[in-house]
């Protein structure tokens, strides 16, 4: 059973993840396979320094993420120019982790970026991490220093919450606690199990 796993920025998408690992599914994160494939020393980080440029590199030769993210998260072009290096070699890591899982495990993959990809019809279900966008600004704000403005931008760089709840075939609320929360991924996981059986 593959699931596609997705929630905009400070959704509690992380959170899910990790409850599902605790409940026995095998977990594929894109956004650790996003930074694989960009280490010192690979061919993607050599394809974004040749995109965008030598400044993009720290002193000991790692990219400089908060560098690249002033130039692509405000620029759709330069967005776009990046996730076509970044992707196909996630899609890549993807496959090859996959590939060494067994027929009867469930394997949720978790692809922050899943609607803007349009890749929801690769997954025999999606599920949708869901909090307002008035209560992730809120906890970016509050929880990872960011300000109100980098928060909204950060938000208007992704899809929409209407896009992503539109390719959902089960939705996690995480607006309530942190019990509320897994609860509902316990019966979430019961299903998609259920089903796979």
């Amino acid at each position: 059973m593959r699931v596609g796993l997705t929630g905009g920025v400070a959704s509690g998408k992380s959170s899910v993840a990790t409850i599902l690992a605790e409940l026995g599914a095998t977990i594929i994160d894109g956004d650790v396979l996003a930074r694989e494939v960009v280490e010192k020393g690979t061919p993607g980080l050599a394809r974004v320094v040749e995109t965008f440029g030598e400044h993009l590199l720290t002193a000991d030769g790692h990219l400089d993420r908060a560098a690249l993210g002033a130039i692509v998260f405000n620029d759709a072009e330069q967005r776009k120019r990046l996730e076509a290096i970044v992707h196909p070699l996630v899609f890549e890591r993807y496959a090859a982790l996959e590939a060494a899982t067994g027929p009867d495990d469930l394997v949720v993959h978790d692809i922050p970026l899943l609607a803007e990809t349009g890749r929801a019809g690769d997954f025999d279900a999606v599920l949708v991490v869901d909090a307002p966008d008035e209560v992730r600004i809120e906890r970016m704000v509050r929880d990872r220093g960011w300000t109100r403005e980098d928060a909204e931008s950060r938000i208007a760089s992704q899809a929409s919450r209407e896009d992503r709840l539109a390719i959902a075939t089960h939705v996690v609320d995480n607006t309530g606690s942190r019990e509320e929360l897994r609860a509902r991924v316990e019966e979430v996981f019961a299903e998609l199990t259920a089903a796979a059986g």
